[in-house]
């Protein structure tokens, strides 16, 4: 595209949706949103993957965190349609009940959940940052700010990703 043209508008359905395509969770994904939705209320309303949690609702707790293209978002606060074509990484795709991410067991090992409400977030956010690149417990601390533990887990948060990163 030359620079002086400007990407088409998505088409708007009759009911004045858009279709969204993303990978997700490692598979091709098509559904139509609203221009407006969120990436958040597509994931659990839409796509009922509602391992994602809603916290506030205003980007300052984190539970709603998401990997797109592997860089942590909050959900909440994305557009689902300025995530069109990009993989969109949940919580429901980074493990199993078979095999667990190391995050995710070593999470249990340290007993780094109480209510379970963040978690997931917690968990993604801990992938990324760990994949930004060498850390110690100081940078755990300071990368995991953005999330917040109403019950208060911090120690065992930071312990459980020190131990992933080898620490």
């Amino acid at each position: 595209m030359a620079a002086s043209e400007t990407p088409a508008a998505p088409a708007l359905s009759n009911d004045g949706r858009i279709a969204l395509s993303i990978i997700l969770n490692g598979q091709p994904c098509e559904v139509a949103v609203a221009p407006s939705a969120t990436l958040l209320d597509v994931l659990r309303d839409d796509l009922r993957l509602t391992g994602t949690k809603k916290g506030c609702d205003m980007g300052a707790c984190g539970a709603c965190t998401v990997l797109a293209e592997g860089r942590r978002i909050k959900a909440c606060l994305a557009l689902a349609a300025s995530y069109a074509g990009q993989a969109i990484t949940t919580i429901e795709g980074i493990g199993s009940v078979e095999q667990l991410h190391p995050l995710q067991d070593a999470f249990i090992r340290h007993d780094a959940l109480q209510c379970g409400y963040c978690t997931p977030g917690q968990i993604l956010s801990a992938i990324a940052l760990l994949a930004e690149g060498p850390c110690d417990h100081a940078a755990i601390r300071e990368g995991m700010s953005g999330n917040l533990c109403r019950c208060g887990a911090y120690p065992n948060i930071v312990a459980a990703i020190a131990e992933v990163a080898g620490l």
